[in-house]
């Protein structure tokens, strides 16, 4: 697959995750929020957490589950940019969380995982 395909399947599936969680409740504060460091997908709030949520969407499972793309290193970049979307929003002491929603292209299929690591916020 090329990079804008790559890409295109990646707006896709922020479309979709984003219609589930307004959808089931949440409010949207921010999308692809980038800095020098890295990019947040989606950032919401269900009124009790500020949540950053990681979307990984797939036209299948044929390489793995979605969510498998999330490892270790990928946790570390988006917990450093979500300390940066806490200092310029100036969001000290709120209590967060970090999900994973896998979109599957082909089904439509979403899987949302709350609390999918735990984080690694420094700030």
């Amino acid at each position: 697959m090329s990079k804008h395909e790559n890409k295109n399947t990646g707006h896709r599936g922020e479309n979709l995750a984003e219609k589930y969680l307004v959808k089931n409740g949440y409010r949207i504060l921010a999308r692809n929020f980038s800095t020098d460091l890295g990019e947040l997908d989606l950032v919401v709030t269900d009124n009790s957490y500020l949540i950053f949520v990681e979307v990984k969407a797939r036209m299948s499972d044929k390489y793995g589950m979605p969510s498998e793309a999330v490892d270790y290193n990928k946790q570390r970049k988006i917990c450093m940019v979500a300390s940066q979307y806490i200092k310029r929003s100036m969001l000290y002491g709120a209590p967060t969380r970090f999900d994973v929603i896998e979109v599957r292209l082909d089904t439509g299929e979403i899987n949302h995982i709350v609390n999918a690591f735990d984080s690694y916020l420094r700030y």
